[in-house]
């Protein structure tokens, strides 16, 4: 699995949940995780969370990932959603790192009962992809949700950017780990 970074500055519109988006962007042949910092738009056409219909996912600055992984065909949804588990729960323990203490309820992050991240899953034929986010910023979140930001809790660019590496990192060997867990185990 390989660890890309996008050009900050790149909205999130949606359309980097399709199958195969890092490799037409990177031309990479691999399971990846790529990030980035920028707006998130979601248009109505990207939206693939059901109870999302009709509603604005949007944010003026975030931290995103987007992974993708193709080691099973067809992508296993239910697996997909495990891993975005996986994600989440390393991103709340790259947080406490800097002194964050969030609350988790499914794959959403709070702090002070405030939505830090938004997140989703889905499958192809292909592969299974995930998109991640934090707010850096809450300006430019929808107005009826109650946001939390990483600004709000002093930290800096440079900390955000450390951040963004140590999670990607860190999901990167848990997934890794895993594979060789699977090797070396007897089964029956």
């Amino acid at each position: 699995m390989q660890y890309l970074k996008w050009k900050d500055g790149n909205e999130y519109d949606g359309s980097q949940i399709n199958p195969s988006w890092a490799f037409q962007e990177f031309r990479v042949k691999d399971s990846t995780i790529v990030s980035w910092i920028g707006p998130m738009n979601i248009l109505g056409d990207n939206l693939i969370d059901y109870e999302d219909v009709g509603l604005d996912i949007k944010g003026n600055l975030m931290l995103n990932f987007i992974v993708e992984h193709f080691d099973e065909q067809p992508g296993n949804l239910r697996l997909a959603y495990h891993r975005q588990r996986i994600l989440v729960m390393i991103t709340r323990d790259r947080l406490l790192d800097y002194g964050i203490k969030t609350t988790q309820d499914g794959d959403d992050i709070f702090i002070n009962n405030n939505k830090l991240s938004v997140s989703i899953a889905t499958v192809s034929i292909s592969s299974m992809k995930i998109h991640f986010a934090l707010n850096i910023t809450t300006e430019g979140t929808p107005d009826d949700v109650e946001t939390s930001a990483l600004e709000d809790n002093n930290l800096s660019m440079e900390d955000i950017h450390k951040l963004q590496d140590s999670i990607a990192e860190s999901y990167i060997e848990m997934i890794e780990t895993i594979e060789k867990d699977i090797t070396k185990t007897k089964v029956f």
